[in-house]
């Protein structure tokens, strides 16, 4: 009877949301992309695969940007929101690096199955946020404009002095929705391919890492972006290496703050 009575308590104290993170140092993201940048060494044409989708997406969000601006802000998140879900691929080739076994693209491309459920869910979630950003954004462009800006010569318009309290503004509530949809998605996504837990303990865990240290997560988080938006400056070619690389970078975060499973 005892050890009946022990067994759950034992079980609630190894949740998932029960273990312990780990504390980050500032040259940690560092060392996450050094890390990354080899696996992508490693395996190139499978990183130089998800680069090239990496690269249509890019050119996605321009075509958006010329034909319809007031999204873009918001469909911008496509890289937030779909990114780490486009990523999965390059997380099962770096498990399998770390792991001693070889990666193939095919394995990589199918990594998504034994955890479809769940990544179902935390994608909805997501999306959800991405849409409430999306109606924000508009919300933004309608209360500031009487009518929607021509897109010619848009960012002159936009980044004319008289419209600063609407960059502020629109700045502001793209940085909230894209914080949220980080601190949800830094680790989540990694840690449910890899422990196949449920979206609710991969969100907290995350949004626990986060919190645990905000300001190597917060220079984490810097550093995806300012990458990111370099990569995109010569016609979004630097994503051919900075989307895999990033990536790869993202499983080595998520392996180094989550201590491995017994």
């Amino acid at each position: 009877m005892d050890t009946e009575k022990q067994r759950p308590e034992e079980e609630r104290r190894s949740s998932v949301l029960d273990l312990k993170l780990a504390e980050l140092r500032a040259g940690d993201p560092l060392r996450w992309l050094r890390l990354g940048w080899a696996d992508f060494a490693r395996c190139p044409r499978i990183g130089l695969f998800y680069g090239l989708c990496f690269f249509l997406m890019g050119h996605a969000l321009l075509a958006v940007f010329k034909a319809a601006p007031a999204y873009v802000l918001a469909l911008s998140a496509g890289f937030l929101l779909m990114g780490p879900f486009l990523c999965l691929g390059l997380y099962d080739t770096s498990r399998a690096l770390q792991q001693g076994r070889r990666p193939s693209l095919r394995g990589s491309l199918v990594a998504w199955r034994p955890t479809l459920g769940t990544m179902a869910i935390f994608a909805g979630v997501l999306l959800i946020l991405e849409m409430l950003w999306g109606r924000a954004s508009l919300v933004v462009f309608a209360v500031t404009f009487n009518t929607m800006p021509s897109t010619e010569n848009l960012l002159t318009q936009l980044v004319n002095p008289e419209n600063i309290e609407f960059l502020i503004t629109y700045t502001v509530v793209g940085g909230v929705f894209a914080g949220l949809i980080f601190v949800t998605s830094a680790i989540s996504i990694p840690m449910i391919l890899d422990r196949q837990v449920d979206a609710i303990s991969a969100g907290l865990t995350s949004i626990r890492a986060c919190l645990q240290n905000p300001g190597v997560m917060l220079w984490w988080g810097a550093l995806i972006t300012t990458l990111t938006v370099l990569a995109m400056l010569p016609f979004f070619v630097g994503l051919f290496v900075v989307g895999p690389v990033v990536g790869h970078a993202t499983w080595h975060a998520y392996r180094q703050i989550v201590p491995i499973a017994d």
